[in-house]
């Protein structure tokens, strides 16, 4: 028997988690660990906003999500598996049940945040010669 699965990602800078959404009790785990145990705790509602805008007993009781993240800081870690959340519930939603519930959590997900769905494109620019930074560069003196 097949499962009904989907992988999806999200980004935040050198941040990437990797989101497996599966068939299940409702249960979310993020390497290992649930959603409540994820650090830093003053984040940690930036990791509840999709599952508080949308209705979870509604939407995410019969979905399990294993999520996978490395890379970047823990802030950047978070904002990563907020996304990688809300677009493995839209992937799912889309792929085996029906489009109209599909853009009504669409919808509900674009008009807080953007940042729930898209990638946000700011990387850090490289350092150059001359300087300290990749802007700043030392100081010139005449004497």
């Amino acid at each position: 028997m097949v499962k009904n699965s989907v992988q999806t990602f999200g980004r935040k800078k050198t941040a990437v988690a990797v989101a497996h959404v599966t068939p299940g009790k409702g249960m979310i785990k993020v390497n290992g660990k649930p959603l409540e145990l994820m650090e830093p705790e003053g984040l940690r509602i930036k990791l509840f906003e999709p599952i508080l805008l949308l209705d979870k007993e509604r939407y995410f009781s019969n979905l399990d999500f294993r999520i996978r993240v490395s890379g970047g800081g823990q802030t950047s870690q978070v904002y990563a598996v907020r996304q990688s959340i809300s677009k493995g519930l839209i992937a799912y939603y889309q792929k085996y049940m029906d489009e109209v519930t599909k853009n009504e959590i669409k919808d509900v997900l674009l008009a807080y945040d953007k940042q729930l769905l898209v990638t946000d494109p700011r990387r850090m620019e490289p350092k150059k010669f001359g300087g300290r930074g990749a802007r700043a560069r030392y100081q010139k003196s005449y004497r």
